[in-house]
């Protein structure tokens, strides 16, 4: 598994990020291998996801490509160039639902990417 999708989960978990979920996408484009997606339950939480999202990964030497949104408009897109990492309130999680468009993904099982307190 690739280290930086740990990181960016493990780091959305500890901030209690909802339904995270993890999509191995490298078969289906060339654009990214891996796509995380989770929700926060207001803007603030958004905002403070997608921040130790990318703290995280940047105090593990991984610098992001591109930011794009606020939390705000209701998402927010880190771009690792291998990894997206969406982070949306639920009603846009829910408007431009992922899931269904990368449905020929393949489903990571978090569980196994959690690290144990």
């Amino acid at each position: 598994m690739n280290e930086m999708v740990k990181i960016a989960v493990n780091a959305l978990n500890e901030k209690k990020a909802s339904d995270i979920r993890t999509i191995h996408i490298e078969k289906l484009t060339s654009m990214a291998s891996y796509l995380v997606i989770c929700n926060g339950t207001s803007s603030t939480q958004v905002r403070t996801l997608a921040d130790i999202c990318e703290y995280k990964l940047k105090e593990a030497g991984i610098a992001i490509h591109h930011r794009e949104g606020t939390a705000e408009s209701g998402w927010i897109l880190l771009d690792y160039g291998d990894m997206i990492v969406s982070v949306y309130n639920k009603e846009a999680r829910a408007f431009y639902d992922l899931e269904r468009f990368w449905k020929d993904g393949v489903d990571i099982d978090i569980k196994e990417l959690i690290d144990e307190e």
